[in-house]
């Protein structure tokens, strides 16, 4: 079993003897988004990057429907989105600061730089966030790395 999942079998646990209901729901849905992930189509163990990648998923689905909610004039339910939402980014790594994010973008550019022998241009777009989606590894959402490599082509 992973790190992640264990970790969150035990914050379970532990919510669960604390009777604390938002995070134990919270948690059971998350178990529940994972155990979906790993057996939808060929079953198999989820790596703990392919574990990140459902919860920040589950994180990023909270915070549209809490903007949502706002939007229709639901201030409580928008509340109990952005609180499990809270509950979830806890098993997520640290993201990167604008600094970092800008010099991984930096670094990506280089090395497609390196390998055209030319400028890459927004035509290249593909090949740069390959590499740094690879080096932020979770660490940064893909709209602001898409947004970061967008303002350092342009």
């Amino acid at each position: 079993m992973s790190e992640v999942k264990a970790a969150i079998r035990d914050d379970l646990k532990t919510a669960m003897k604390a009777k604390d209901t938002l995070v134990t729901g919270t948690l059971r849905m998350l178990l529940s988004a994972i155990q979906n992930e790993e057996t939808s189509g060929t079953a198999h163990a989820l790596t703990d990057e392919e574990f990140l990648k459902v919860v920040a998923r589950e994180v990023k689905k909270r915070g549209e429907a809490a903007e949502i909610f706002t939007a229709n004039g639901r201030d409580e339910l928008a509340e109990k989105e952005r609180a499990e939402a809270e509950v979830m980014s806890r098993y997520l790594p640290k993201q990167l600061s604008e600094d970092e994010l800008n010099s991984l973008v930096d670094d990506a550019v280089a090395q497609v730089k390196a390998d055209l022998g030319e400028d890459p241009t927004v035509r290249n777009m593909g090949q740069i966030m390959k590499i740094a989606n690879a080096k932020a590894a979770g660490a940064a959402d893909g709209k602001r790395l898409s947004a970061a490599v967008k303002a350092r082509l342009a």
